[in-house]
């Protein structure tokens, strides 16, 4: 930009906060409007078949490996508890020896019966808003002590393997931010192709119109990583070194 380029753009906005018209200036569209081809209604979301969905859980695979996420499928439920039964005795907490878990009060997990799966491994599990109701440092300190946390998610984006949560009581984000191990479990259902589908059913869905947008949207692409220092890729500088995803196909 040469200084009389820029000297115009300042001239511009100061007109513009004084609130005097700008020459010239054409007022933007309605961000809606000026996007609205990925709002247009993908009518093929609900109508896909269930080898159409096997497929986004393919593409999901595909573009789990650049971001290290882990992408397991499983034919049930039982098989998904039996998976992180394996994980919990397996892998080691970060810091100290003490292994515990934390995990969303949310009926795809509650499904799980963590407790009776993981009761002869001394590993406690606690959903925080039933243990601790009303006490919130008691819930964040288990939270914060926890070295696995286990959410579910609104849906999974196939074409970055991006993993959506919504929060809400029950549901807090800090369960998938906090814990050394993140795992996520949803079902097959949950896959859509797109963030443009993702878009779409927000600004359409009848049931997601009814709850609006929730205190925050988190978007999750793989685990915490950095290279700021020395230009080497660190995992887990700033949330979960590992992220799981456990996908119900059954």
């Amino acid at each position: 930009m040469t200084s009389v380029d820029q000297q115009a753009f300042l001239d511009n906005l100061q007109r513009a906060l004084q609130g005097k018209a700008v020459e010239g200036y054409v007022p933007a569209a309605d961000p809606l409007e000026r996007h609205a081809g990925i709002y247009q209604q993908p009518t093929h979301i609900e109508s896909r078949s269930r080898a159409e969905r096997l497929t986004l859980l393919d593409q999901v695979i595909q573009e789990s490996g650049p971001i290290n996420l882990k992408v397991t499928a499983h034919g049930d439920i039982q098989s998904v508890a039996t998976g992180i039964r394996r994980l919990a005795v397996e892998s080691k907490p970060e810091w100290g020896d003490k292994k515990q878990i934390t995990a969303w009060n949310h009926p795809l997990i509650m499904a799980l019966n963590l407790p009776e799966v993981l009761e002869d491994t001394d590993i406690p599990v606690d959903f925080p808003d039933q243990t601790h109701p009303g006490d919130r440092e008691k819930k964040r300190q288990w939270i914060f002590d926890s070295y696995i946390g286990i959410t579910s998610a609104e849906f999974c984006l196939a074409d970055s393997a991006t993993l959506v949560l919504k929060t809400r009581a029950g549901q807090d984000r800090s369960v998938s931010l906090v814990p050394s191990i993140h795992i996520a479990v949803i079902r097959l259902e949950q896959l859509l192709g797109s963030l443009q589908e993702l878009y779409y059913i927000l600004d359409h869905d009848p049931e997601h119109i009814e709850e609006g947008l929730t205190p925050c949207l988190t978007f999750i692409t793989g685990p915490s990583k950095t290279a700021d220092i020395e230009a080497t890729m660190v995992h887990g500088a700033h949330g979960p070194r590992e992220v799981h995803l456990s996908v119900v196909t059954g």
